[in-house]
């Protein structure tokens, strides 16, 4: 049977995205029609120009710094012959009346990809833009609405309690993760941290559902355990909060007591004043709606002396890509330890700083530390 004879040149022009085909000078040899589209250009305007001109007459352009830095990128792919996406690079309006796309600023995912020629040296540029404006506003109303179902960071009774929440970097969408603070009877805190699977308006939504429902159930029921056993029945029915993971604890400190339940979640950090740390994990089950035996959650207490912390956090402070969850959970306990002395504002910085990468993570980070 005689292999069909392929049309590249349609293949080239179907391909998803906007697509440009550069020689490894930087000269544009071809350009699909969504490519034209996206960038409200004639083929005729496009085809043999030099890339890097655009923006030269105005250098002080606020897109002219866009410019150079994918012509570094395309030169960088030309030079080692390896792929790279770009940072998201923000495009400021033009003139709205020869582009009106550009009416409002444009977010743009570019990825640079070597093709080979015969010899296995670089012969052209593969050059892909996708327009995520719209992914990067639904991602900031997300994040709003998760810092507005937030609670402000406060002093909760004679206790200061240290909070932070960071975004995932370079990441599209927010993710579902929150934290809360329950004040109670007596010297008494209920504090939580958990996370939604999935990510944006959906998993933003399903966190402040799960959070205002377990914050009532800690009100009102006789400790976590059962807080959790009351989320799980309410999850049920939230569509979305399936696998959500929890870590929910009662702080006593009438009698020195953390009474904690933990549903897929990380363990609670318990820092007591002499630099050690434990890991409160005597009480874990599975995540919501993935128990076999509905039961009652697991629940246990944990002796502590004042001058400690308490710490509750999500995974994008210790989960890393390829790597175990214990080196995190001891990269953790170290940073901890190092910062024993350091009040809960400053620990809370210290332990961001040390554990996070410059750059961010892929994932969002929720932070709870409570002094006591």
């Amino acid at each position: 049977m005689a292999e069909p004879e392929i049309d590249y040149t349609a293949v080239f022009q179907a391909l998803p995205g906007a697509v440009a085909l550069l020689t490894p000078q930087l000269f544009f040899a071809d350009v699909n029609e969504q490519w034209l589209r996206m960038v409200s250009r004639n083929r005729e305007d496009v085809i043999g120009r030099y890339m890097p001109d655009d923006y030269a007459d105005t250098p002080n352009h606020p897109n002219a710094v866009v410019a150079r830095n994918i012509g570094e990128s395309l030169h960088r792919v030309a030079r080692t012959g390896r792929a790279e996406t770009m940072e998201l690079q923000r495009f400021e309006p033009t003139d709205s009346a020869v582009r009106p796309r550009a009416a409002e600023e444009r977010f743009w995912s570019i990825t640079n990809i070597p093709v080979p020629g015969t010899d296995g040296r670089v012969a052209m540029l593969l050059h892909r833009v996708a327009d995520v404006t719209e992914l990067i506003q639904a991602r900031a109303v997300a994040l709003s609405l998760q810092e507005a179902m937030l609670p402000a960071p406060r002093v909760v009774g004679r206790h200061t309690v240290a909070v932070r929440y960071r975004p995932a970097v370079g990441a599209l969408e927010v993710g579902g993760d929150w934290y809360d603070l329950v004040e109670l009877p007596g010297d008494r805190l209920g504090v939580a941290v958990g996370d939604v699977v999935g990510h944006g308006l959906s998993a933003a939504t399903v966190m402040g559902q799960l959070r205002s429902a377990l914050s009532a159930a800690s009100r009102s029921c006789g400790g976590p355990a059962r807080a959790l056993e009351i989320l799980e029945l309410y999850a049920d029915s939230v569509v979305g909060a399936e696998n959500t993971t929890v870590a929910s604890a009662l702080i006593d400190w009438d009698t020195h007591h953390i009474t904690y339940s933990v549903a897929g979640h990380l363990p609670p950090a318990l820092l007591r004043s002499d630099g050690t740390v434990e890991f409160l994990d005597r009480a874990t089950d599975p995540p919501l709606g993935a128990r076999f035996d509905h039961g009652p959650w697991s629940q246990a207490t944990a002796p502590f002396t004042e001058g400690g912390f308490l710490v509750l956090y999500t995974d994008g402070l210790v989960e890393r890509r390829g790597e175990d969850i214990d080196t995190g959970l001891a990269r953790l306990a170290g940073s901890l330890s190092r910062h024993a002395r350091a009040g809960a504002e400053a620990l809370a910085d210290a332990l961001l700083a040390d554990l996070l990468p410059s750059t961010g993570t892929g994932d969002d980070t929720a932070l709870v530390i409570v002094p006591l």
